[in-house]
């Protein structure tokens, strides 16, 4: 992993993602701080960071990167175009939260790959583990094989745990320790 790139999308998470305040979590969960990491990764920067981190976590043997949509749709996008330029040409999934309504009423869109091709399965941030779990069954039903679940963020409440049940790593850029949220401000740390 290049560190300077490391250091640099942390920062950019920190001072454009991170809001310390009680929130609700798409998980339903409460929690003292919320990060919308899509503020820094449809940045040209962040998504080139974004790109260029997730894409040297992914193994050589990998032909596809998959997410679900909205929080893996930045990622996605940016591992695929990274890919291209760095001359290992990993296409882009989205899989859907429900399947299209007509036409090939599909969870995937993107390109038709043979089946048991090796997907990397990212998400933004990882809370139960929900999201990277559907996006893993959905890309398993599809006739893909998913090897390898990554996050962005993993903040340590559970879903590495959730990804390790159904067999899986969980490889994660950042944990809430990288965010250096201040004791007294988050009111648990």
């Amino acid at each position: 992993m290049r560190e300077k790139d490391r250091e640099n999308l942390l920062r950019l998470l920190q001072e454009r993602a991170l809001e310390v305040r009680q929130v609700v979590l798409s998980s339903g969960r409460t929690s003292d701080y919320y990060i919308d990491a899509k503020r820094v990764i449809l940045s040209p920067e962040g998504a080139c960071l974004t790109g260029r981190l997730i894409l040297n976590l992914i193994r050589p043997e990998v032909s596809a990167v998959a997410g679900l949509t909205l929080g893996a749709d930045p990622i996605v996008t940016a591992v695929a175009v990274m890919s291209h330029l760095e001359g290992r040409d990993i296409s882009g999934l989205i899989v859907r939260k429900e399947p299209k309504k007509h036409g090939t009423r599909s969870f995937i869109e993107g390109p038709s790959l043979p089946k048991g091709s090796p997907v990397a399965v990212v998400d933004d941030v990882v809370t139960s583990g929900g999201s990277l779990l559907r996006a893993i069954e959905r890309v398993e039903a599809e006739g893909y094989r998913p090897v390898q679940a990554i996050a962005i963020l993993d903040r340590r409440e559970g879903g590495r745990e959730a990804l390790q049940e159904a067999g899986f790593d969980l490889s994660a850029l950042f944990t809430r320790d990288d965010l250096r949220i201040e004791k007294g401000n988050d009111g648990d740390k």
